[in-house]
């Protein structure tokens, strides 16, 4: 699930998945961050994992969750979608 305020030039953006998923980590995975495996974890809540980025407005970004380190997982509240070059799609946020 998505929630964005917008704060002056920037989108503040909550990626938030619901707490019945099991892992023991999950990471965000996108442009915002370099694809980077490890740099945006996602913290485990009673409402489920979340991290806030604070991101440039009017932009579009590509990402991805990353569960334990293997399993791939998109976000079914996304803006959109678009294929990418492993045969599955990529999630996107617009701010």
């Amino acid at each position: 699930m998505l929630n964005k305020r917008i704060d002056g030039s920037q989108t503040r953006v909550t990626f938030r998945i619901p707490a019945p998923l099991k892992a023991q980590t999950i990471t965000l995975v996108g442009e915002f961050n370099d694809w980077s495996q490890t740099a945006t974890p996602l913290t485990l809540t009673p409402e489920g994992w979340i991290t806030t980025l604070d991101l440039p407005r009017g932009h579009e970004y590509q990402y991805r969750y990353l569960a334990d380190g293997q399993t791939w997982l998109n976000d079914w509240s996304a803006d959109s979608y678009v294929p990418n070059e492993l045969g599955g799609d990529n999630s996107v946020v617009k701010t």
